[in-house]
């Protein structure tokens, strides 16, 4: 096996006291997936490190801390809002004292650019977790709305464990968000996957 097919896996372990990952079909008062969704996970891995010819692909996530809802109330201001009209409260359906393990894998977008002798692959590997042992980041990486920061980044930690007794069926669950290029900032093509089974609290993005 050269370098180019090689699998260069990372990993890192994230918590925080809330979280949301908003499912899109329940509208004006949301309610949040209980794990993060593909793009949620894609996003955290690039605020902590990411380069031009490469990404890291979110392969699985692992639920490390019981499932716990909680009814959450903010002042609404965004893009939605009606021209001329005041702030308004937004009710959402939040996630609690939440712990995460999330896996990727490295892959290529394009070819390195400037110095094919390089792996921009292993690269990009050493780049993450590099950062993330320093505690270094782009951004700090949201637990799905960016108010929600968490309050551990980082490798795994000992005393961390699988919620093994979680298991879910979510009938359909928004993978990807892809925007417009061209367009305003609030338009784009969202994807979705079937059926998705949480087995013994592992969420499998890739099957």
């Amino acid at each position: 096996m050269n370098e180019r097919e090689k699998l260069y896996e990372v990993k890192f372990e994230l918590a925080g006291p809330a979280a949301m990952f908003t499912r899109p079909d329940t509208g004006a008062t949301p309610v949040s997936y209980p794990a993060p969704t593909y793009s949620a996970a894609k996003g955290m891995f690039e605020s902590i490190a990411r380069i031009k010819s490469a990404y890291i692909k979110p392969v699985k996530v692992e639920i490390c801390a019981p499932i716990h809802y909680h009814q959450y109330t903010t002042n609404y201001h965004g893009p939605s809002k009606k021209s001329g009209t005041d702030n308004f409260q937004l009710f959402a359906t939040i996630l609690t004292n939440v712990c995460y393990r999330i896996y990727g894998i490295v892959e290529e977008i394009e070819r390195a650019p400037i110095d094919i002798t390089t792996n921009h692959l292993h690269y990009l590997k050493d780049k993450f977790e590099r950062r993330l042992r320093n505690g270094r980041w782009y951004h700090v990486p949201c637990l799905g709305w960016k108010e929600f920061t968490p309050s551990y980044v980082g490798e795994f930690r000992e005393e961390t464990n699988v919620e093994e007794a979680i298991e879910i069926i979510i009938p359909s669950m928004l993978f990807s968000i892809v925007y417009i290029p061209g367009k305003s900032d609030y338009d784009y093509n969202a994807t979705y996957k079937q059926n998705v089974w949480i087995k013994r609290g592992v969420l499998n993005y890739v099957e």
